[in-house]
């Protein structure tokens, strides 16, 4: 099985940001496969500012930041409408609970789900985390 390479939007490494995935003030890189978890990096969030609501370059712009990371999925309690752009390079994940090391438990149990949603390609849709930790995915 291939390992996942997941950004985390944070400010502080615990706890998922209470704002959209791109205001994050920071990433936080994980290398996640089903026996193992490896904390890579923190990356400063440093994409350009959103002139616009949705701004197509600031997407644009963490898109190139993740990519040159070798980020496949992106996880997040929030996103914005960004989400269609982002979800056509990343799986995205819509974090429910608080806790990144929580999600990080559900991201290596799923390893294999979230590689199939992977290799959609740029149709995939994205993957709701539910109240009960089960993943539920999304076409759209």
């Amino acid at each position: 099985m291939e390992s996942l390479i997941v950004a985390f939007g944070s400010n502080d490494g615990i706890r998922f940001t209470d704002r959209h995935f791109g205001d994050s003030n920071k990433f936080y890189i994980y290398e996640i496969n089903e026996h193992k978890v490896n904390f890579i990096k923190q990356i400063v969030n440093n994409s350009e500012e959103e002139k616009i609501h949705a701004d197509p370059k600031k997407a644009g712009s963490i898109a190139k930041i993740l990519k040159n990371e070798k980020v496949n999925v992106v996880v997040s309690k929030h996103f914005g409408a960004n989400i269609l752009k982002i979800k056509k390079n990343f799986v995205c994940i819509l974090a429910n609970c608080d806790n990144i090391d929580t999600t990080i438990e559900n991201i290596k149990s799923n390893n294999k789900f979230i590689n199939n949603i992977y290799l959609d390609g740029e149709d995939r849709g994205y993957i709701v985390e539910k109240n009960d930790l089960s993943l539920n995915y999304v076409k759209k």
